[in-house]
């Protein structure tokens, strides 16, 4: 058949998903409707998918990784749900047709896939589709052999899309199945409905399992669904219960649940819904150490228990944003097609912090704390070893506005997963920036003089052997991956580090 972009051939894949509908307080579930699956779509030069690899900030080279990327157009029918404050989830209009797309990543060759997928439903905080987990860990995932997934999930973003390219997106929709329905303050209709996601989720999740995998020769093992944003929450704590497609999910910062549809009502503060408890997979959540105080109502103790696994971690040192979430916007270019103002990706942006300018941080705390929880997530659900547990950040005056982390005697955060960088400190790191806006989600640092150096080390030898045993410890303790270990010694202890 043709391609909807007019002449090149498509691969249209078919896919019953047993598991996609919560029942209206049915006892048994009904098989969910299919999802159809065109592509891959066709790129060309000036005919590309929005946020390719290489129409990023900092550009990554997927033929160096030995990857491929593709587009995939998804089609089907999603339902539109109720989720009451009691937790039961019901559906509110069902079979409503929905058109999105997917963006893949993946192995050229099957025989280096490792049999994973991590789906990130994109992050629409401009807009237009913005992958903050491919940001943080794609070095990671190339080097594991697992594939990435990103789902464009909102009405936003297919309109974002559709400025971008008219004709690669002419199909994308998530038209409202009852758009006489007013709601909200302002009584206010729409011709979109952002609750389709969720059935979106379920059946690209479990597609990518079928033998008909939209993915040719690569029928995933596991899925694991991973964001920075609430609708993932919503999705582990509303719907996988019963859905029960996903093997676990690793969610960063400290995002609630989201509404689950557009006329339904995110979880208010002391709802029993914002609490993640039996989702029934394990569950990792990766707190930065500039979102400790916020998330501090959400914190739960950890869990083993089978139908309860639960690791909840806080990341020392680490802003709520850093420099790489920022490298893997879309270029200016795009952005500018897109709709929207275009934001730079490096620090100014339209606006400063600090005085004077304060640059975007390169840490990798928070990179490689990430990547050791997607390596331990994987290792939970497939074959049950459990990943350590770690004692919480100290805040203090917790749940009241003057919330802080409280400091050492170096002026770094106590407590969290912990880093060369803090125990072996040579400099002071802030999670947030003076300044306006934005500044909050920005650290910085402040270096330590020489003498201050000199008297805590004494000599670059022995501020090696520090870091060594530091970051060997971190390796045993399964904070750290080997290939991490290797990039932090070769950042501190560089020929430009302290002597």
């Amino acid at each position: 058949m043709k391609s909807i972009l007019g002449t090149s051939a498509t691969l249209v894949v078919a896919v019953a998903i047993l598991l996609c509908s919560v029942p209206n307080n049915a006892s048994a579930q009904q098989p969910g409707p299919a999802a159809k699956f065109t592509g891959p779509v066709p790129s060309a030069q000036n005919n590309y998918a929005f946020l390719s690899a290489n129409r990023v900030e900092a550009v990554v080279d997927l033929q160096k990784a030995g990857y491929i990327e593709e587009e995939y157009i998804v089609s089907g029918t999603a339902n539109v749900y109720e989720w009451a404050g009691d937790g039961i989830v019901k559906v509110k209009t069902p079979n409503a047709p929905y058109t999105t797309r997917i963006l893949v990543r993946r192995p050229a060759v099957a025989t280096r896939f490792s049999g994973n997928v991590i789906l990130e439903p994109f992050q629409g905080a401009r807009e237009w589709d913005w992958a903050f987990m491919w940001g943080t860990s794609h070095e990671y995932f190339t080097d594991h052999g697992d594939a990435w997934v990103g789902v464009t999930q909102s009405p936003n973003a297919i309109e974002a899309l559709k400025k971008f390219n008219a004709a690669r997106y002419s199909s994308l929709s998530m038209p409202n199945p009852t758009p006489n329905e007013s709601c909200g303050p302002a009584n206010a209709r729409s011709e979109s409905e952002e609750g389709l996601k969720f059935d979106i989720f379920t059946q690209v999740a479990g597609a990518l399992k079928s033998a008909n995998s939209p993915i040719a020769g690569f029928r995933a093992q596991r899925v694991y669904g991973t964001s920075h944003t609430g609708e993932i929450v919503t999705y582990a704590h509303a719907i996988q219960p019963v859905a029960k497609v996903f093997d676990g999910f690793v969610i960063q910062a400290n995002p609630t649940p989201s509404a689950i549809s557009r006329c339904g009502s995110a979880p208010g503060a002391n709802d029993p819904r914002r609490m993640t408890r039996n989702v029934g997979v394990p569950v990792i959540r990766m707190v930065p150490e500039g979102d400790v105080p916020a998330a501090y109502a959400l914190r739960r103790e950890d869990s083993d228990a089978p139908n309860d696994r639960f690791r909840w971690y806080e990341v020392a040192a680490a802003p709520r944003m850093d420099i790489r979430y920022y490298q893997h916007m879309p270029v200016m270019e795009d952005q500018t097609k897109s709709g929207e103002d275009a934001l730079p990706g490096n620090w100014p942006l339209t606006y400063t912090c600090g005085a004077p300018v304060i640059g975007l941080l390169e840490l990798p705390v928070f990179q490689v704390a990430m990547n050791a929880a997607f390596y331990n997530i994987d290792q939970w659900a497939r074959n049950g070893t459990a990943p350590p547990r770690v004692e919480r950040m100290t805040v203090k005056d917790p749940g009241t506005p003057q919330a802080t982390v409280a400091a050492d005697q170096y002026g770094n955060g106590i407590g969290g997963i912990r880093s060369p960088h803090l125990d072996v400190p040579v400099a002071t790191y802030y999670t947030h920036s003076p300044g306006q806006g934005t500044c909050r989600n920005i650290g910085y640092k402040v270096a330590f003089d020489w003498s201050r150096l000199e008297t805590l080390y004494g000599s670059s030898k022995n501020y090696a052997a520090k870091v060594n045993e530091k970051i060997d410890q971190l390796v045993k303790d399964k904070w750290l991956l080997p290939s991490d270990a290797k990039r932090l010694r070769d950042e501190l202890l560089s020929p430009a580090k302290p002597r």
